[in-house]
């Protein structure tokens, strides 16, 4: 069997665009993969285009030698550009192999640790401003069957905070605390926003709510400065959605800088580097989560990794999603108790609607984190992305 193309696929999704690829053989098997990131779209784009005219001629059924031989012909070798298009190249020649061989992806990555997988809800706060408005809106999340809610609380913050802001954000998490009662986790986001005194300070003034973790708190370029936070945080760190090479996550590791892994399958390079961050996280016994708040392709990709590894210990998923999405991936997901089941069809178990995705074309979007509109990542309609059983 032989690839003989590819094709990619750029979808407005509201926040992002999705990137989809597709890899066809000559064998009539055809591969989907996912590459979406935030604000780079179209250099993604450029770079699985070079990937795909490598790949062209190619046996898929020799996914890591194919996977090593791109990464090293890239020179740079890193970046979020370039290993997202090696994550979605990988999971489209993992999809192929599973297709041909009548076995879900998982089987090709060990087998499976479980069944099912915990999750908790992303997205839920579309929209919300006030306090009121995210505690009404938790509620409605845990009432579609999340026992788990992030987000994050912290306005147009960045490095400092001024008194009245610390206080709307504490306002916020005390009402969504209030809202959901004791026993729903909640998940502080902060997107690499703080400085070091500032985040410890807002650590400290969260721990009251009894979050089960604190988000990227600073910026990911100093991996001791997260290492001071998190030796004076009450509150468990987590990190790893802007980190790519396993070297980066050792490093997390070594220095004592972090409590859950959260590497994203779509940027790291693929599930099957995705595996050697767990191993490495599992060596020192830390639990991994998964960053995954982006497409169904990596929804689905990432399901495939959470049942494989035995430190998983919870999946993101994104609680409402752009009304298309049904449109342009056919997904058969079983969503029960906060919990999701592994699919067990071959491969990832997709299917692409390509005229649906021309229908959603690229859209350009600005990044929200800094002017105050964060929350406001899903249009009006927006729908549970998948349907509590």
């Amino acid at each position: 069997m032989k690839i003989t193309g590819y094709k990619t696929f750029l979808v407005d999704a509201h926040r992002t665009n999705f990137i989809f690829v597709k890899l066809m053989t000559d064998a009539g098997h055809e591969g989907l993969g996912e590459s979406t990131v935030e604000w780079n779209e179209k250099a993604v784009v450029a770079a699985l285009e070079e990937l795909g005219e490598f790949l062209i001629g190619k046996d898929p059924f020799a996914t890591d030698f194919l996977v090593s031989t791109m990464h090293r012909n890239s020179y740079w070798r890193t970046g979020v550009v370039f290993r997202s298009a090696l994550s979605g190249m990988e999971a489209a020649l993992l999809d192929i192999k599973g297709k041909a061989l009548g076995v879900p992806v998982y089987e090709l990555l060990g087998g499976k640790h479980r069944d099912v997988v915990p999750c908790y809800g992303n997205g839920w706060f579309s929209g919300a401003k006030t306090a009121e408005d995210f505690a009404r809106k938790a509620k409605e999340a845990v009432q579609m069957g999340f026992r788990g809610l992030k987000w994050d609380p912290f306005g147009a913050a960045y490095l400092e905070m001024d008194r009245a802001a610390r206080n709307r954000t504490i306002e916020v998490v005390e009402a969504v605390r209030a809202a959901v009662g004791p026993d729903i986790d909640l998940m502080i986001e902060v997107h690499g926003r703080l400085n070091v005194p500032t985040a410890i300070a807002m650590a400290r003034a969260l721990a009251k709510f009894e979050p089960r973790w604190f988000e990227e708190p600073v910026p990911p370029e100093s991996i001791d400065a997260l290492a001071d936070v998190r030796a004076n945080s009450p509150i468990a760190i987590a990190t790893g959605e802007r980190y790519f090479e396993p070297e980066r996550f050792m490093e997390l590791i070594y220095k004592r800088a972090v409590d859950i892994l959260q590497p994203d399958v779509g940027h790291v390079g693929g599930m099957l580097e995705a595996q050697k961050i767990a191993a490495m996280a599992h060596a020192r016994f830390l639990p991994v989560a998964p960053h995954n708040p982006t497409g169904p392709v990596m929804n689905a990709m990432t399901l495939q990794l959470a049942a494989t590894i035995p430190n998983f210990c919870i999946l993101e998923t994104i609680a409402v999603d752009v009304p298309w999405r049904r449109e342009i991936v056919r997904e058969s997901l079983e969503f029960s108790n906060s919990e999701i089941r592994i699919p067990n069809q071959p491969g990832l178990g997709l299917e692409l609607n390509e005229e649906a995705c021309l229908r959603h074309p690229f859209v350009r979007h600005p990044i929200r984190q800094f002017d105050g509109n964060l929350t406001m990542i899903k249009p009006e309609g927006s729908v549970p992305f998948v349907t509590k059983r």
